[in-house]
């Protein structure tokens, strides 16, 4: 009875306690994220996507049947193990168990995945048009669920919208 308590009491921390950070786990389906990948930003082996809170890895996993190498940042170490486990047999992929709001993007990324909450957006997009400049060139950034106020999507497709970040002087910064 107490490796039962203990273990509902992890699943309650790691799943639970994750919101106040960010977005709940919700499994991406796979349909929807082939269609992403192949008609609202037609991804490739040149791209370096880095999904945030990366879950259960599928996006990752979807990005590597593709071709292009993928990072994950997840925040919840259970779903770290099982990204891990299901993307042994790919290249590519890297689950970092870390929190995006700490972390810098890599130095070679072309797109960012996102799944969010309204309420996060506008922090999420501050933080991406920081990393953007920082970085000095574009990013794409495919938002599915939730839309950024102050940014306009590019294309469309279903619950997809796909923006894209330019660099920005230091006087226009200010999102």
């Amino acid at each position: 009875m107490g490796w039962l308590l203990l273990t509902i009491s992890l699943l309650v921390l790691f799943f639970g306690l994750v919101v106040f950070s960010g977005a709940p786990y919700v499994p991406s389906r796979k349909k929807d994220v082939q269609q992403a990948f192949s008609r609202l930003y037609p991804l490739g082996p040149d791209d370096l996507l880095v999904d945030i809170g990366s879950g259960d890895g599928l996006v990752l996993r979807a990005a590597a049947k593709i071709g292009a190498r993928a990072v994950g940042y997840e925040i919840n170490p259970i779903l770290v193990f099982v990204s891990r486990l299901l993307a042994r047999k790919y290249r590519g992929i890297d689950v970092i168990l870390a929190d995006f709001w700490l972390s810098k993007l890599p130095t070679d990324v072309t797109v960012v995945y996102i799944f969010s909450v309204t309420r996060d957006m506008k922090k999420i997009i501050n933080k991406l048009q920081n990393e953007t400049n920082r970085l000095g060139r574009p990013i794409h950034v495919i938002s599915y669920g939730s839309k950024f106020d102050v940014v306009k999507a590019i294309k469309s497709l279903g619950a997809y919208n796909l923006y894209r970040l330019e660099p920005l002087q230091s006087a226009e910064a200010q999102v």
